[in-house]
């Protein structure tokens, strides 16, 4: 199998449409084939081979696009590192993934030159020209006589070492095979909701080394076009929409808000949408609501993670329709129902099923599943336990089949011996008109043991009392969920994926404490 075939098969078919646009950047399914054949001959004169390491560290740009495609035809492993990353995280990743080549940028060649030494990187490209590391990207390619790479991987073969912190603050990588990545490529194009074929057009927001790159292969597959923004900006966001006449979007809920927050957000055509799909975490109904009157019909939902090789549930644009409309409103607390392939259990601390209703930690297999941790065997035997990959998320299951997040395990709060979950605190603050965003983590407290704290960003110009939430709040949770207190402040911390840090927050609270929750 070769995961490159795709991408030369499309370019058989339609050899002058548009495959990615990025900034300035243009490229036809014919220049993706060639470039990605002239690098993935380049890195094979390097006398690279079948399996081994090839980092990227990068912010978002075409580049990166031609560089994962010529590492899937010539059988390589891509080792993403996240471009906020500093330099002793940069250090850490390029030695534990192996890796023997780095392709960069200009704005990282500092983190690289002082984090390649003493790793196994012996050669250096630099997207934006030569360097004192190492020859430049555009120079190597111009120099090298394509010839089709077509390596034959097995389906266990590495294709990428995915890392991410998670919830838990560690940098760890989950071994993404190439029969994971080839059933993310199926599931892709056998969602209505997903697919996006010629003459569709699919914004990706986020760091296509990361989550918002899980789509790449598919549209490739299906003949569509990938556009990557260089950065997130709200307004440029829709610019794009209305410029490009984009079909389809991936965004995170935060990417949401700061759009919904624009004055002029309906000053831009984006009737050319037709799916809006949002993922990585929860977002509130009241929240939902407001980007359905906005961007139209077209939301839908994913839910997933590096380990289940992106979604694995999914709440489809009629489930919405459905629960805007009324039929059932409950749906718009729900991540949605198994995807494609994707076998979903709810299960207790044994791992045995539990009944639809009760609270249980969310478990996936299937052939998306990663089979582990890179050199990590304690955390992967943790994990992945009979064919089962635990998320850590906690959640109920509805009769029909929708499931339901409560909270993550370790973002439990257990105050006065009740268990309250932050994320149904959360949803209730984001309910408040005049609530921007907000945290609910547990800090110390002398008879409850914990107690609920909300940490909140009011909406620019409110005027926001603690009283008055805590207030809106017990309306809405029982007494033992509302929160003690209230902090308010500019903003909350985010980790490098987007998502808000509450290990960061909670960790202020707990600085000096005698006894810490976990």
């Amino acid at each position: 199998m070769n995961l490159g075939r795709y991408v030369r098969r499309t370019a058989g078919h339609q050899p002058d449409a548009e495959a990615v646009v990025c900034g300035p950047v243009r490229l036809t399914y014919a220049e993706l084939d060639d470039h990605s054949d002239r690098l993935a001959t380049a890195l094979r004169a390097l006398g690279l081979n079948r399996g081994d390491r090839v980092a990227t560290l990068a912010a978002n740009r075409a580049e990166l696009v031609v560089t994962e495609t010529a590492l899937y035809k010539a059988g390589l492993t891509r080792a993403p590192l996240n471009a906020r990353l500093g330099t002793a995280e940069v250090a850490h990743l390029l030695a534990e993934s192996d890796a023997s080549v780095l392709l960069t940028d200009a704005a990282h060649l500092d983190i690289a030159r002082a984090a390649v030494p003493g790793t196994g990187v012996k050669t250096v490209l630099g997207y934006d020209g030569p360097s004192d590391l190492g020859p430049g990207y555009a120079e190597t390619l111009a120099g090298t006589e394509p010839q089709p790479a077509d390596a034959e991987c097995d389906e266990g073969d590495i294709a990428v070492l995915h890392f991410t912190s998670g919830s838990t603050g560690k940098l760890k990588a989950a071994v993404q095979t190439y029969g994971n990545r080839l059933a993310l490529m199926r599931k892709s194009v056998m969602s209505a909701d997903a697919r996006v074929g010629p003459g569709g057009r699919q914004i990706l927001a986020g760091p296509v080394t990361h989550a918002s790159g899980m789509p790449l292969m598919g549209i490739f597959f299906a003949g569509g076009c990938a556009i990557v923004l260089p950065h997130w900006d709200a307004e440029e966001f829709l610019a794009t929409v209305q410029r490009e006449r984009a079909t389809h979007a991936f965004v995170v809920p935060t990417m949401v808000n700061t759009v919904l927050a624009l004055p002029n957000a309906r000053d831009y055509d984006l009737s050319s949408l037709r799916r809006l799909i949002y993922g990585a975490a929860p977002m509130s109904p009241a929240r939902i609501r407001a980007a359905w009157d906005l961007f139209g019909p077209v939301l839908s939902q994913g839910y997933g993670c590096g380990e289940t090789t992106s979604g694995v549930l999914s709440l489809s644009t009629e489930d919405h329709r459905r629960a805007i409309d009324g039929e059932d409103e409950e749906l718009l607390l729900s991540c949605g129902r198994p995807l494609a392939e994707a076998e979903v259990a709810i299960v207790d601390d044994a791992g045995q099923p539990l009944a639809d209703g009760e609270i249980g930690e969310i478990a996936v297999r299937g052939p998306d599943v990663v089979p582990g941790y890179h050199n990590e065997p304690n955390l992967t035997a943790e994990t992945f336990r009979d064919g089962w990959f635990l998320t850590g998320d906690l959640a109920r299951r509805r009769a029909d089949g929708y499931v339901f997040i409560v909270d993550r395990k370790k973002d439990m709060i257990v105050s006065g011996g009740f268990n309250i979950y932050a994320v149904e605190v959360e949803s209730v603050l984001h309910q408040h008109p005049d609530v921007y965003e907000a945290a609910v983590v547990g800090v110390p407290d002398e008879q409850w043991g914990e107690a609920v704290k909300a940490v909140v960003v009011p909406r620019d110009g409110a005027t926001l009392t603690d009283t008055a939430l805590i207030d809106f709040c017990a309306e809405h949770l029982a007494r033992m969920k509302k929160p003690r207190s209230v902090d308010f402040v500019a903003a909350l911390p985010h980790n490098p994926n987007g998502k808000i840090d509450r290990r960061a927050i909670r960790d202020r609270y707990w600085a000096g404490a005698e006894r810490r929750v976990n």
